[in-house]
């Protein structure tokens, strides 16, 4: 009994040192396990050498035990794969003779490229792409990726960065200058003081209202062929008593023009807020109608029935309410628009203090063209008027507007200040360019067809 024991520790001691003997002093035949190697560094220049992977951290190192190899165990590299040649990390496990290969370069994320296997980058690039060890001993990280500047440095040969420059946009048909509130009112040198109050005058150096309170447009010059058609809106009916609030504009194009009567208190407010918001603005004053007094457009209403040095003081007083608007609009006037001796005075007048005038158009057998030809007046008359409608009406109005701009080049048209309305023409005026139109202010259409 006592030598089974003894012949049984044998046995298990000797297969415990077998086993011992067989882990840390492997064979060289196949299907023995394989050796734990711990590569060193070639010298710079070999094929397979180079600085470790930058994707290397220290306990990688330090995790590495060296062993004695057997003469019969061929050092073996990782896999084949594309990119540098780099020394193989410590700790690999390799097959018996497999050939020395690169490990798996990580291919480069979105915008970046490959490396160039030879081409060295430019100053530039080197000095962005994070390599480690480059002040020391000048060597590249393979398995660092170059940065976002990096692949936007054109490098040697033929070699094309990803970072490709966007193709040039397409052309467009040109448009008014966008929104932005218009220069602060008024310039001193284009006021000129009454016993009313502020008036408009020319300045020393020729510089007119029309010039500097008009809203810019690269369309205020005579037509050339290939400009699209004209389009002006002249909204009217602010600055009166039965107004809407002065926050009917808003959402209105800046290049929509406003006209503000005389009436009415905190009137330059207004007019400030409506320059403040992109619009030039026009001065409506009540002409003497048919049906007087009737039919009564407010205080200070030029009449046929007045001397013309009346008719100043009038005019002087409706002119003094507010500074910065670029010329005059009436407020009815069938009665003295058709009257030429009375007109005649105020259009002069008007032109001498360098304004425009607009006539709205409600007016039958107008003199005003015929008188504004004659003195050399900025003059135009609206073509269409908007009328208070439905909104099927309101679209008819607004396409003999179109209909008008084709044929002549430009036209004006003159809506008065309604919520609905003005939210229609909003949306209409959305689409204009699109149709082969551009959408200017008062002004330019109407320096425009007097150049032509």
């Amino acid at each position: 009994m006592k030598a089974l024991v003894v012949a049984a520790g044998i046995v298990f001691w000797t297969l415990v040192l077998g086993i011992a003997w067989l882990a840390f002093f492997p064979g060289s035949d196949a299907g023995e396990p394989v050796a734990i190697l711990q590569i060193e560094p070639g010298p710079a220049g070999d094929g397979g050498a180079g600085a470790e992977d930058s994707a290397e951290t220290p306990d990688q190192g330090a995790a590495s035990v060296p062993s004695e190899q057997p003469a019969d165990t061929a050092p073996a590299e990782a896999p084949a794969a594309s990119g540098d040649n780099v020394n193989m990390p410590p700790g690999f496990a390799v097959a018996p003779g497999a050939n020395p290969q690169a490990p798996m370069v990580q291919p480069p994320g979105p915008g970046q490229m490959m490396p160039p296997e030879a081409t060295p980058a430019s100053p530039d690039a080197g000095a962005a792409d994070g390599r480690q060890g480059a002040a020391d001993a000048g060597e590249q990280t393979a398995s660092t990726a170059p940065s976002a500047q990096d692949a936007a440095t054109q490098v040697s040969g033929n070699q094309q960065t990803a970072a490709v420059a966007p193709p040039p946009p397409l052309n467009t048909p040109a448009v008014e200058p966008g929104g932005g509130p218009l220069p602060a009112v008024p310039v001193a040198e284009l006021v000129e003081d009454s016993q009313y109050g502020p008036l408009p005058k020319v300045a020393s150096d020729g510089r007119r209202a029309i010039d500097v309170y008009a809203r810019p447009s690269r369309y205020a010059a005579k037509g050339a062929p290939g400009d699209p058609a004209r389009i002006a809106i002249l909204v009217t009916g602010l600055g009166l008593p039965d107004s809407p609030p002065a926050n009917v504009l808003k959402g209105l194009p800046p290049s929509i023009s406003v006209a503000y009567g005389a009436y009415g208190r905190s009137l330059q407010d207004g007019v400030t807020v409506a320059r403040a918001d992109g619009h030039e603005v026009l001065l409506q004053i009540p002409l003497e109608p048919n049906n007087y007094p009737t039919e009564n457009p407010g205080p200070h209403t030029l009449l046929t029935t007045l001397p013309p040095d009346e008719n100043m003081k009038r005019l002087e007083w409706l002119m003094s309410r507010y500074t910065g608007y670029v010329g005059v609009t009436n407020l009815m006037g069938a009665k003295f628009e058709a009257t030429q001796s009375a007109l005649t005075p105020v259009l002069e007048e008007v032109k001498s203090r360098g304004l425009l005038y607009v006539d709205d158009g409600s007016v039958q057998g107008s003199t005003a063209g015929q008188i504004a030809s004659t003195i050399g007046l900025d003059y135009s008359v609206a073509t269409v008027q908007i009328n208070e409608a439905s909104p099927a009406d309101i679209a008819k109005q607004l396409a003999k507007l179109e209909a008008t701009a084709k044929e002549h080049g430009a036209a004006i048209g003159v809506v008065k200040a309604k919520p609905a309305t003005l939210k229609q023409l909003t949306e209409w005026a959305s689409k204009l360019q699109s149709k082969g139109f551009v959408l200017v202010p008062v002004s330019a259409a109407v320096r425009s067809q007097s150049q032509s």
